[in-house]
């Protein structure tokens, strides 16, 4: 897995090594961010999943508000700040672990009675995987403001999903990427990190979709990271932060290995 090494697939600098060591953010603030700092390394960003934890990068008026709200957090231990590359402002790196956290069983993504039977019709679709992940992470990326996919973080993924820890559903209309959603695997459970649509419920068929191919590789859960509504009408249920942090320490594959190849999305109906 060379490939997650470093930034986009170069050595990890020294800062980076062990930087989650002895942090067990299952007493850590479950609304708000548990740390700060680090870079969004591939290898940082492994360590970080296999933790519970996802990244949330922000420009400098975002890390200025960060180190007034959360300053006192910091200073009194309730907030960990990472050591990070030199010069680095280490509130523009958020790290979160929200409490409860949205999971539903993979292969039980639900789908509205309206979009299945919409589907029944769509001949013209069809789903692959891990075919154009790079895409995939542009199209969550595009049109997004604030801009959290930087392209520091967009790199280190792409690592990632070389080295076979980061999977993308695309959804295709005849040659044109309609829709899509990636995330981290650890183990067995996946955790999505965002997806895009440019047909309608062309994204919430991409979620759909990695489900059924993520039980079938052996996965038994996926995470959907931040609680509301729209996770809600998918399915997910919200569990307590400690029992997710327990289903990432339970069985599975370290790389899981997804079934690629094309699939018409009429199936899903």
């Amino acid at each position: 897995m060379s490939d997650v090494h470093g930034r986009a697939g170069g050595r990890t600098d020294d800062w980076a090594d062990g930087l989650f060591d002895g942090f067990d953010p299952a007493d850590a603030p479950g609304d708000g961010p548990v740390a700060f700092g680090g870079a969004p390394t591939g290898a940082v960003l492994l360590a970080a999943a296999r933790r519970g934890l996802f990244p949330l990068p922000g420009d400098d008026l975002a890390a200025a508000y960060r180190e007034a709200r959360y300053g006192a957090e910091v200073a009194s231990g309730r907030v960990r700040l990472l050591p990070g590359p030199a010069g680095a402002d280490p509130y523009a790196l958020a790290w979160w672990c929200p409490d409860p956290r949205p999971v539903v069983t993979a292969g039980g993504v639900h789908l509205s009675t309206r979009l299945r039977r919409g589907l029944r019709g769509r001949a013209d679709w069809c789903s692959t995987a891990d075919r154009a992940f790079a895409e995939v992470v542009a199209g969550c990326a595009r049109g997004r403001s604030p801009v959290w996919l930087t392209p520091e973080l967009r790199a280190a993924l792409v690592g990632l999903h070389r080295a076979g820890a980061a999977h993308s559903v695309e959804v295709w209309e005849g040659d044109a990427l309609v829709g899509g959603v990636f995330g981290v695997a650890v183990g067995g459970v996946l955790s999505l990190d965002s997806m895009f649509r440019l047909r309608p419920g062309a994204d919430r068929v991409a979620v759909a979709d990695l489900g059924d191919r993520f039980a079938a590789a052996g996965g038994r859960l996926l995470d959907l990271q931040w609680d509301g509504a729209h996770v809600r009408a998918l399915g997910a249920r919200p569990v307590a932060r400690r029992d997710y942090l327990g289903a990432l320490a339970g069985p599975g594959a370290e790389a899981v290995p997804l079934g690629t190849g094309p699939l018409p999305v009429a199936r899903l109906g």
